[in-house]
């Protein structure tokens, strides 16, 4: 058999639901631990993150509008499709270096954190809601709601499981999500946006961007219809805690604060919820509680 042309890979953006190249038309090679090219992915532009809020904010009242058993099924959908291209995601773990291992476990650990947070869709309102007791005739109900649009600079080393555990906490209670992917670890976030392409997940309620964060996070962190900004991501990104270097969290968040967007800042070292999740914290980090009074007897 004759030798064959070997088909490079160019990734895309995920916006809408689409696959659009960048704006600016600009690309960067994705390159193996021992310098071995991947694949092309599109160089995301500061246009392209506010068309990436533009459909993330055109997609929010319908998602949050959703039933919550809906939404579990949706991310069951998901961890469905990953677990068949389970294959497909170890050897891209390999490629950025993990050993098969380790890739292994990241994957099943994917797979088993979507029906986690699948579970929860129909159920965390009942744990952080509340009936009030109040003097009067009247009923007194706090529940949780979602607060729009987040912003989420995933995590670098954790490139699949770190990604799906940022992103599905604010998916369950109704937000939807501008991501900026792994700098480093691109291929499994952008393997990730075919497995929503071809799921039930509608078009805008998750965006996600590959490219330099030092670039797309200041405009995630002051764009004005950004309703919430997880930095978790900065975490092992090189200089991004310190003022004077490419990515300055602090920076961010007084930008954050301009717009009056809720901030979670950037841990120290990897958070424990990436091994393992602990309760519905994180999804109530992207909720605000209303409450409602109504008259008895009417």
């Amino acid at each position: 058999m004759a030798e064959r042309i070997p088909v490079l890979r160019t990734a895309k953006l995920f916006i809408g639901g689409a696959f659009p190249r960048s704006e600016s038309g600009r690309t960067f090679e994705v390159v193996a631990p021992d310098g071995t090219f991947l694949a092309n992915a599109a160089l995301a532009s500061r246009k392209d993150v506010r068309d990436a809020v533009v459909a993330a904010r055109s997609a929010q009242p319908g998602w949050a509008g959703a039933t919550a058993f809906n939404r579990g099924q949706v991310l069951h959908r998901i961890a469905e499709l990953v677990e068949g291209r389970r294959g497909q995601f170890i050897d891209e773990l390999r490629a950025h270096g993990a050993d098969e291992h380790a890739a292994a476990h990241e994957v099943d650990a994917t797979v088993d954190r979507l029906i986690w947070y699948a579970g929860w869709t129909d159920k965390f309102a009942q744990v952080a809601g509340s009936v009030n007791p109040v003097a009067g005739p009247f009923f007194n109900v706090s529940v949780p709601e979602p607060i729009g649009v987040v912003a989420i600079i995933a995590p670098q080393a954790s490139a699949l499981l770190g990604l799906v555990s940022v992103v599905a906490p604010a998916l369950v209670a109704g937000n939807t999500v501008v991501v900026v992917a792994s700098q480093q670890r691109p291929l499994p976030a952008v393997s990730l946006t075919e497995v929503l392409a071809t799921s039930d997940v509608p078009g805008g309620v998750v965006n996600v961007l590959t490219g330099q964060v030092a670039e797309l996070a200041p405009t995630l962190a002051g764009h004005l219809d950004v309703d919430g900004l997880d930095l978790t991501g900065l975490t092992g990104l090189p200089g991004a805690s310190d003022a004077g270097t490419d990515v300055d969290a602090t920076a961010l968040e007084a930008a954050a604060a301009e717009g009056v967007t809720r901030v979670l800042a950037a841990p120290s070292v990897e958070p424990d919820f990436l091994r393992t999740p602990r309760g519905i914290e994180r999804i109530m980090t992207w909720c605000d509680i209303k409450t409602v009074w109504h008259p008895k007897g009417t």
